[in-house]
């Protein structure tokens, strides 16, 4: 796999029991790049480590006035020399691969789990907890995965150069194949400590990314209320916690670090004394010497990739066990084999608070907890909050559809949707049926003057459809960004439409009009609107009331107005004490607005 053939066609199925069972998986999954990794990190380090050899040889060879050898030394010397450029070149580049590759199927993998989650994942996992995951630990992932085969590279390196000096020189070899490995093992004792301390950093780390995140997504009310200051002081409290945890893991790491700089300087000087006495004593030669010198000194290079193992495993198995965390996260119901050729169609039907909606037909439902209709807006699309019967359509239960199904027949816009940065064009350039232009769901959802604005902020532009829409339409006011996601929406044209207070930042005027071509262009489509607004509610062809999570009366609007205190009192504000008109009076209020726009 190589970079120019992301992304992949197909991420795999991941083994998310674990989070050393994941990253086992992704490495197990590269095993072609991995296998170049350590082809062409052993020539690499096998010419660093074969040089002491050949300089010892060329020290002999001076010592022994041998012209020819000295020759023959210094021939290899160049061919190391190229070994150890070539080496190098070709080992980043892989290593650089499997690191990226690597990353790209875990964030290709948490993108297919976030589609297939949707607004379920933020409610099982903490939006911070999300953001992290796809960032840094996703770095950390394939950081670990890519510096396997190059540890793998440097421990079989080790293991050869040992057994060269076995054979070459063994009462110096014994030295240094009894040395290494207390080298290489000596900080074993120390990792646990020092994984524990990198966890401690990285919840801590997550805890204040979703601390910033939930600050930043809730900043606009924040400031309704004042309440600025407050979140600032959890934030700095929560940052000098994780400034903390990032000290105390720092000074672990250092006294590994200089654990592996102080023990090889013993070895290196225990080789030196050693040797220099077996020298005097004629039982070895100055070139010999000088290669074990020189071997042990080059070793020093690929025993740093033990260190590096150890500190890269610590890092990544906290990213690694949040990432299978994710992951494994599934529906409410796995999905079963669906025979039907085409969407089911039906009326749709909620057997948990009996509420239905006929098909066909436009169906206001009123609950007086935004949170709960939030909760049942997601339930009729497929995507309950917490396990239990699965909503039907047509008799048919959703979590009995595949996917894909599932959503081409339900739509769900909630009630903050979110519209991507690009062109308008792009944002309404949706998967849908093909029977509502993007002229018509404009004109339905009343986006003439947000046309006009974004006209007006590009006026090269002949076209607005090409003008560009900044992140998360934020150069818009909050009821044009809910008349474009609404017009979006009705472009995709599905069989059956849910929609979570869609018109609750617009004036009244403009949503008179909205509540007009909406029921004119959903005409003989189901349609489910979440709404208190009386003026929605009575185009409605029904209307539902939702109470404590079960519904309690269906009538018209009017109905329920002059029979229900209840929807009386989430609907018009008013208490049993203060009637609201009822019948003709509303009419006759909601045609007065309509002249007067």
């Amino acid at each position: 796999m190589q970079i120019t053939d992301l992304p992949y066609a197909d991420p795999g199925v991941p083994d998310a029991r674990s989070g050393p069972r994941f990253l086992w998986w992704l490495w197990r999954n590269q095993l072609d790049g991995q296998l170049k990794s350590l082809a062409w990190g052993l020539l690499h380090f096998v010419a660093v480590s074969a040089l002491p050899f050949c300089v010892g040889g060329a020290v002999q060879a001076i010592s022994d006035r041998s012209g020819a050898r000295l020759a023959l030394t210094g021939g290899l010397l160049l061919l190391c020399g190229t070994g150890i450029a070539v080496g190098d070149t070709f080992l980043h580049r892989a290593a650089v691969t499997n690191w990226i590759t690597a990353a790209a199927r875990v964030q290709q993998l948490l993108a297919r789990k976030a589609a297939r989650l949707g607004s379920a994942l933020t409610r099982r996992v903490a939006a911070g907890e999300v953001v992290a995951v796809s960032t840094g630990d996703v770095e950390k992932i394939g950081w670990f995965v890519e510096a396997v085969s190059r540890f793998t590279a440097a421990a079989l390196t080790v293991l050869v150069v040992c057994i060269g000096l076995l054979v070459y020189q063994p009462a110096l070899g014994v030295v240094v194949a009894v040395g290494l490995p207390v080298v290489a093992l000596a900080v074993l004792p120390l990792l646990p400590r020092a994984t524990r301390r990198a966890d401690a950093q990285r919840e801590k780390a997550g805890r204040a990314t979703e601390l910033a995140s939930d600050t930043v997504a809730g900043l606009r009310v924040l400031r309704g209320i004042g309440g600025e200051e407050l979140f600032l002081d959890r934030y700095r409290r929560a940052s000098q916690e994780l400034r903390h945890a990032a000290v105390r893991s720092a000074r672990m790491w250092s006294l590994i670090a200089a654990v592996q700089v102080l023990l090889p300087g013993l070895l290196l000087i225990a080789v030196v004394w050693y040797g220099v006495r077996l020298a005097r004593e004629g039982r070895i030669t100055v070139g010999e010497l000088v290669t074990v010198y020189s071997a042990v000194m080059v070793l020093s290079y690929p025993l740093r990739h033990f260190e590096e193992i150890a500190m890269a495993y610590s890092f990544s198995r906290p990213s690694a066990r949040r990432a299978a965390r994710v992951l494994s996260l599934e529906r409410s119901a796995t999905d079963a084999v669906f025979h039907a050729a085409d969407v089911p169609g039906g009326d749709l039907y909620d057997p948990v608070t009996c509420l239905l909606a006929p098909a066909g037909r436009f169906t206001g439902v009123v609950c007086g907890d935004p949170d709960a209709a939030g909760r049942l807006a997601e339930r009729l699309g497929g995507h309950p909050a917490e396990p239990g019967r699965s909503v039907l359509l047509g008799g048919v239960p959703l979590d009995e559809l595949p996917l894909d199904t599932a959503r081409t027949a339900v739509l769900v816009q909630d009630k903050d949707p979110v519209l991507l940065s690009g062109t308008l064009g792009e944002l309404l350039d949706v998967p849908a049926s093909g029977a509502v232009s993007a002229a018509d769901a404009l004109a339905a959802a009343q986006c003439d003057d947000v046309l006009d604005a974004l006209a007006q902020g590009s006026p090269d532009l002949a076209d607005p459809l090409n003008a560009r829409i900044t992140e998360r339409g934020r150069s818009l006011s909050g009821g044009q960004r809910q008349r474009l996601a609404l017009a979006r929406s009705l472009i995709t044209d599905p069989e059956v439409l849910v929609l979570d207070e869609p018109t609750s930042a617009v004036d009244a005027h403009t949503e008179a009009r909205i509540a007009d071509g909406l029921r004119r262009l959903r005409s003989g489509r189901t349609t489910v609107v979440f709404t208190s607004s009386p003026l929605l509610l009575d185009r409605a062809d029904r209307v539902a009331l939702v109470h404590e999570g079960e519904v309690v009366a269906v009538g018209t609007h009017r109905e329920l107005v002059g029979g229900e205190p209840r929807y009386r009192a989430v609907v018009t504000r008013e208490t049993d004490s203060e009637p609201a008109p009822a019948g003709e009076d509303v009419l006759l209020e909601r045609e007065e607005m309509e002249e007067r726009a």
